[in-house]
């Protein structure tokens, strides 16, 4: 039995990005969305052979950011646009598609032939409408740029939004909140009441709700209802990502790496992949062809 402030729990199904196993979040058939986070990937942990690599080989995105925030290990982002930046730990890449980018994930080539670790979380918030069809951009923000509350028994690094009047500097096109947790063990935080949709997505050990004897463990996620709202780490120390802000404008629909209000732009969007008509990342070569017969299409909320 779940909590009555527990609107769903979702547990993460395994997935390969790449060659890399990951943990899919979202979307989820009972849940599409939580404010504007469309799109929820646990990339590991894991650790690389020396003779292992993260290869994403180009491919393109509409109407969403995506948002790549590591735990351990590194990555090489390229795009449409020229970019490439090396994402690390506490770090922030974060990549608007607009009308359209296509970008690559890699394993960088001074980790390349030795073992390394690689852990982290992606996230894809659907664009407002008026921004679906805008120009593409890129934004890093270094791990020292995001700001942390430190107090006796947790931590907080405010990716992106409001925390209670602590403001991350990462630029966002819709209300959202987004923050890396760490409680000690029976260590309690208050979910702040003023976010729409709320959600948290528990990485390592376990949370009980406030007045509930009920555990959950890693790997789920605890879409949460309005109303005051407080956390325990229950059974030792916990790791989790908060998430969540306004509902969306209106329906979206989703296919492959594809995400917009208007079903035709997403049929525009395949067509044009298919035809090479998507700018190149320059010194990259390969792509991801269209799936043949990918995910079904879906429409939320």
């Amino acid at each position: 039995m779940t909590h009555a402030a527990i609107e769903l729990v979702i547990p993460g199904r395994a997935r390969d990005i790449g060659g890399f196993p990951v943990q899919r979040v979202l979307p989820f058939a009972k849940r599409r969305a939580v404010g504007p986070f469309v799109f929820l990937d646990r990339m590991g942990p894991h650790r690389l052979a020396p003779d292992e690599a993260v290869d994403v080989l180009p491919h393109p995105h509409i109407g969403l950011s995506t948002l790549t925030y590591l735990f351990a290990g590194e990555l090489l982002h390229r795009d449409s646009l020229g970019s490439v930046q090396a994402i690390r730990p506490g770090a922030v890449n974060w990549m608007h598609a607009g009308r359209g980018i296509v970008h690559s994930e890699r394993t960088p080539p001074a980790l390349r032939g030795q073992a390394h670790a690689l852990d982290g979380v992606q996230v894809w918030l659907a664009d407002p409408r008026a921004d679906e069809t805008g120009d593409p951009w890129f934004a890093h923000h270094a791990a020292e740029a995001l700001p942390t509350l430190h107090d006796d028994d947790r931590e907080l690094r405010i990716i992106l939004g409001d925390w209670e009047g602590t403001l991350s500097p990462v630029r966002t096109l819709s209300p959202a909140l987004y923050a890396d947790v760490r409680l000690d063990a029976g260590g309690t935080l208050p979910i702040p009441a003023g976010v729409e949709e709320r959600a948290i997505y528990i990485l390592a050990g376990s949370v009980a709700v406030t007045g509930s004897p009920a555990r959950y463990a890693a790997g789920n996620l605890l879409a949460f209802g309005r109303g005051a709202l407080e956390i325990r780490a229950a059974d030792g120390p916990l790791h989790a990502m908060v998430l969540g802000g306004a509902p969306l404008d209106g329906p979206r629909f989703i296919e492959w790496n594809f995400v917009s209000s208007s079903r035709e732009r997403i049929e525009q969007a395949k067509a044009d992949w298919v035809a090479r008509r998507f700018p190149d990342i320059p010194g990259e070569s390969g792509f991801i062809p269209l799936p043949a017969s990918g995910p079904r299409e879906v429409s939320y909320p």
